[in-house]
């Protein structure tokens, strides 16, 4: 697994942790919370009957006479004065669709909802960043360069020295091996293929792209001077290692695959495959 993939693996962990986290906490019913719904007007009756009780045992049991009922105002006289309204009984009805949420609840829905917007487009530009191109001859796939026949013609000038051929789709340069890679860098890893490699075109050091030089034979760094031979070996500068280069293969149509998705890397190679400088340096 790849350091991209780790990476993005744990974005989307710590993403739907954060996720269920928020969403328990918004959605999570207040048990506490007072909803005001429909009065019952029995129980209400129920309650003061069962208040005068007690007070009628409560006199009993001190020996004082028991309190009496007050008359309703209607048995009194037809002049008697309406009593004040009932707070309980005129309590206004409130609905389900009124009371059902709080606003703790609204709040914390709202909440939830513009960390998900937010959450959602940051996943969205990680995935764009992290993710591979796969698209058919793009960067991360394999890349048909050609004919191995056409590629090596284009290699040498008319003096035969090395010319590398870029291809832009795979970021990388081609060149020669005709040497033995017994004993070198390149031993044993599928990095040349029928006596080509393909060369990473980022300077190991610090990523900037890495030109050829025709005068020396190599790719020269214009960012801090690192220097390869036009094998990729390391020569010279900050550069930790070799180029980094791909894997790559001949297909049945005797054509040159590089591999994009498949990046090789070796140490700084004691033992060199090719000679440099073989010029005045470009930089």
């Amino acid at each position: 697994m790849s350091t991209a993939q780790i990476i993005l693996l744990s974005i989307v962990a710590i993403a739907l942790l954060l996720a269920a986290a928020v969403f328990t906490i918004a959605f999570r019913r207040d048990g506490g919370s007072e909803q005001v719904g429909r009065l019952d007007r029995r129980a209400v009756r129920r309650d003061r009957a069962a208040a005068r009780r007690r007070a009628r045992e409560e006199a009993e049991a001190s020996g004082e006479p028991a309190p009496q009922r007050v008359p309703e105002p209607a048995a009194v006289g037809a002049a008697a004065e309406e009593p004040p309204p009932d707070p309980l009984e005129t309590r206004p009805e409130i609905s389900a669709e009124e009371y059902d949420v709080t606003r703790r609840q609204f709040f914390n829905r709202g909440v939830l909802g513009i960390f998900g917007i937010f959450l959602a487009q940051f996943a969205l530009g990680a995935l764009a960043m992290l993710w591979p191109r796969l698209r058919a001859g793009g960067f991360g796939s394999k890349v048909n360069a050609g004919r191995i026949d056409d590629i090596k013609a284009e290699l040498f000038d008319a003096q035969g020295r090395v010319q590398p051929l870029f291809v832009s789709a795979a970021q990388s340069y081609i060149v020669p091996f005709d040497g033995d890679p017994s004993g070198s860098a390149f031993d044993g890893i599928p990095v040349i293929a029928d006596g080509l490699m393909a060369l990473w075109q980022r300077c190991v050091h610090l990523g900037c792209r890495v030109p050829t030089c025709d005068s020396s034979q190599g790719f020269e760094c214009p960012c801090h001077g690192s220097k390869y031979n036009y094998h990729g070996e390391y020569e010279d500068g900050p550069a930790p290692r070799n180029l980094d280069r791909f894997v790559v293969s001949v297909s049945d149509a005797g054509e040159l695959v590089i591999d994009t998705g498949s990046v090789i890397q070796t140490a700084r190679a004691s033992v060199k495959t090719t000679e440099y400088p073989k010029g005045p340096s470009c930089i």
